[in-house]
């Protein structure tokens, strides 16, 4: 399990303000400023308020580079923090906490300076109405950049001397996004035609391709698994095409580039944010668990389309990552680790990559063994240096070390197939692995005496939704009962931190506390619909790995709680957040797959995977309504929803039916649903009838209870549409046949 390095200091401080007792790792990093910071809140609001003063807002997260920047040049200046307190109501707030106000006011800022980004500091009236905005200010002028002490002295100045100005210019442009962000279903409006939306939107991918490296742009370059995994989706339906067959290559070498990248830690897995360049080779180092979480479904994926274990080991690598470093004890999955860190060599400034990176003679020194017929009289480190691409003066470019963070050191990549550095050195393919291996398990080693990046405790339910499928879906495929138990933990860790029971309601967040135990902050942050929708799928993903309903019975559960919180009955499609709080002043639907899907999307999927393991027909109509109040996006630029693409196909093709007949772990039963785990089929749902017709899927699909077993009791399993099946088999590789082909002998199936 993890182990931070954020225990509590005796070192006093000069100043404690009130986030001081906050639980967001993020806010506790601004405890100590010269600002009279406050939280997101009625007392800053009613402060405001009562001595009518702007309020200063100030969005963050504690991975971001440019956030500690800004706190350590500006919020911890004593002059600046003597500014803000004496003329604003300051509140700091961490975006991952409050999803909803980061989006509301950085649609404000995206919107009035063509730019967004963290930190977003915002100037509001106290009834909470944005007049200007930016994101990071250097504390005093440099070059024609306002410094922040010059802008707080003119908004000083335009508060006093031109403050109707600043109200309705701020009125006007939130009026106008009012408008500009309504997402709405005509009430005669079909979604658009699944084939036309998917071939628009793999030609769009085309486009932005970058055919050397794979990926979607020059540089900087992101993992974009929403892409990998429309692309997947793309191809499984147009398998005999040239077009099918270009969305599998663009995907597949995509994911083996960034494998072989400096985007992925060779030595301790995981991947990293994004990359700088466009050979995937120096990356931003901080790593988020929801890029582990949707990378661990794509790599896992692609061995299922292309068998190369190469991609399944990635996958599996990935959650040793996730279990060994960003795991609590409770089941829970921590946030993020920082990409800063203090170097081994000591110093109290910390850098960009320390933790990851190696100089030659570190690397050197590390692995001086001469390898026994290698060519030369090679060493160990010779070897592993050729194959990682290590060089003397370090293998950074200046380019992408603007602030020389990272001289004279070298970013792991693999330059050379292990078959050519086995040649190049004269051994076996099998000592080359074996050495390679044996000098990752040595620098791992050296990496654990190094001082650690800091590491964001907090645990969200949306992305440990996220994690909860990837955890599911490697499990499955691969068999893996340990994986899968890893699954279950989370699912219980979900259950029993972040639902509230008696209020029915999902909570966005807990903490990990002073003595390693989960706590949660009072009052607690209610949950958003991300948090709904992404706990939703990892549940359906989960029973679809175990077979155990009492994760589906959750899911449903949750979902008709979604249903009332966030469902827009007017025009379709869910609000992002409740939207009877006054404080969040508008009402977003998310139209972008970017660095997570739209809880849009992911619903969209959900509900039509739920219509049919609960026979609701509602939920069936909601997902098509969903769909159609984003029609227009979908049509125009389908390449901002590839998530939600992958829905509308769903429904075109019309999900299959698979029913497993047979006695739970059973060998026979085993076999049969391994064979459907073997399988990437996008548009299926998988479940099994033990024949215990009291249960939660007997109870809602009564066609069940005329399924069963072939005679001899051997396990079987059906393959249906709408509850008509093709003829029954007890044969896994008969099962694996009329799953690919689809075309056999069917008998409808009655009530």
């Amino acid at each position: 399990m993890a182990s931070g390095n954020e225990g509590s200091s005796s070192t006093s401080h000069r100043h404690t303000n009130r986030l001081a007792k906050e639980r967001s790792p993020y806010l506790l990093q601004h405890a100590h400023n010269p600002v009279d910071w406050y939280p997101w809140g009625q007392d800053a609001f009613d402060k405001a308020k009562k001595e009518d003063k702007p309020i200063f807002l100030s969005v963050g997260y504690s991975t971001c580079h440019w956030c500690h920047v800004m706190e350590r040049e500006s919020f911890e200046d004593e002059e600046i923090g003597r500014l803000l307190s004496e003329n604003f109501v300051c509140i700091k707030v961490d975006r991952e906490e409050r999803p909803d106000v980061d989006t509301v006011y950085m649609t404000f800022v995206q919107a009035t300076s063509g730019g967004g980004g963290w930190p977003m500091n915002v100037w509001l009236t106290p009834d909470l109405h944005p007049f200007i905005g930016g994101t990071y200010f250097p504390p005093r002028d440099h070059g024609r950049r306002p410094g922040l002490k010059t802008v707080l002295t003119r908004i000083m100045d335009q508060w006093q001397n031109n403050r109707p100005t600043l109200e309705s210019s701020g009125k006007r442009v939130l009026e106008s996004l009012r408008k500009g962000t309504a997402i709405n279903a005509h009430l005669t409006e079909n979604p658009p035609l699944a084939p036309d939306v998917a071939n628009r939107c793999l030609q769009q991918l085309v486009h932005s391709y970058e055919e050397e490296y794979g990926g979607f742009r020059e540089a900087p370059k992101f993992p974009t698994p929403v892409n990998l995994m429309f692309l997947m989706s793309y191809w499984s339906v147009n398998r005999s095409t040239s077009e099918g067959a270009e969305a599998l290559q663009m995907t597949l070498h995509t994911l083996r580039m960034m494998a072989l990248g400096g985007i992925h830690d060779h030595v301790a897995q995981g991947f990293h944010r994004y990359s700088t360049d466009s050979s995937w080779h120096v990356p931003h180092f901080e790593k988020m668990l929801y890029d582990q979480a949707q990378l661990a479904v794509a790599y896992i994926t692609a061995y299922q389309v292309s068998g190369e274990k190469f991609f399944a080991d990635v996958a599996r690598g990935i959650l040793l990552y996730v279990s060994r470093d960003l795991s609590d004890k409770s089941g829970g999955f921590y946030s993020a680790e920082d990409a800063d860190s203090v170097p081994a060599s000591g110093g109290p400034e910390k850098r960009e990559g320390a933790f990851c990176v190696w100089t030659a003679s570190e690397v050197r020194e590390l692995l001086p063994d001469i390898v026994e017929r290698a060519t030369g009289g090679a060493t160990q480190a010779d070897i592993f240096m050729h194959h990682y691409g290590i060089k003397e003066q370090g293998n950074v470019d200046l380019e992408q070390d603007p602030h020389g963070e990272l001289q004279g050191q070298n970013v792991l990549i693999v330059r050379y197939s292990v078959e050519l550095t086995a040649a190049r050195f004269g051994i076996s393919v099998d000592k080359a692995n074996e050495l390679l291996a044996s000098a990752r398990a040595k620098m791992a080693e050296v990496r654990k005496s190094r001082p650690r990046p800091h590491l964001d405790t907090k645990m969200l339910a949306s992305w440990n939704g996220l994690m909860l499928s990837g955890y599911s879906r490697v499990g499955a495929v691969l068999g893996d009962k340990t994986l899968l138990e890893r699954a279950v933990q989370a699912a219980n860790f979900l259950k029993q931190h972040l639902w509230d029971a008696e209020r029915q309601t999902i909570l966005r967040s807990c903490y990990r506390g002073d003595q390693m135990e989960v706590i949660q902050t009072s009052p607690p942050i209610f949950g958003f619909l991300d948090d709904y929708a992404f706990v939703v799928c990892g549940l359906l993903d989960l029973y679809e790995a175990t077979l155990q309903t009492e994760w589906l019975q959750w899911a449903e559960e949750l979902q008709l709680r979604q249903d009332l919180l966030f469902w827009d009955v007017q025009g379709g499609g869910y609000f992002c957040s409740d939207p009877t709080d006054p404080t969040v002043l508008l009402q977003l639907k998310q139209d972008q797959d970017g660095a997570e899907p739209s809880a849009n999307s992911v619903s969209a999927s959900n509900l039509l995977r739920l219509s049919h393991y609960t026979g609701r027909q509602e939920w069936l109509q909601k997902s098509q309504k969903l769909l159609a109040a984003f029609s227009d996006r979908l049509t125009k630029v389908p390449i901002a929803l590839p998530y939600m693409v992958r829905g509308l196909m769903a429904h075109h093709y019309t999900l299959k039916q698979i029913v497993i007949c047979g006695q739970r772990d059973a060998p026979d039963t085993s076999s049969l649903i391994a064979t459907v785990n073997s399988l990437f089929l996008p548009h299926k749902v998988l479940m099994l009838a033990d024949g215990e017709t009291g249960g939660f899927l007997y109870e809602r699909l009564p066609v069940l209870s005329s399924l069963s077993a072939q005679q001899g009791g051997a396990a079987t399993a059906y393959v249906c549409q709408d509850f008509t099946c093709a003829l029954p088999v007890t044969d896994p590789q008969e099962l694996r046949r009329l799953l690919l082909d689809g075309h056999t002998e069917t008998q409808t199936v009655t009530e």
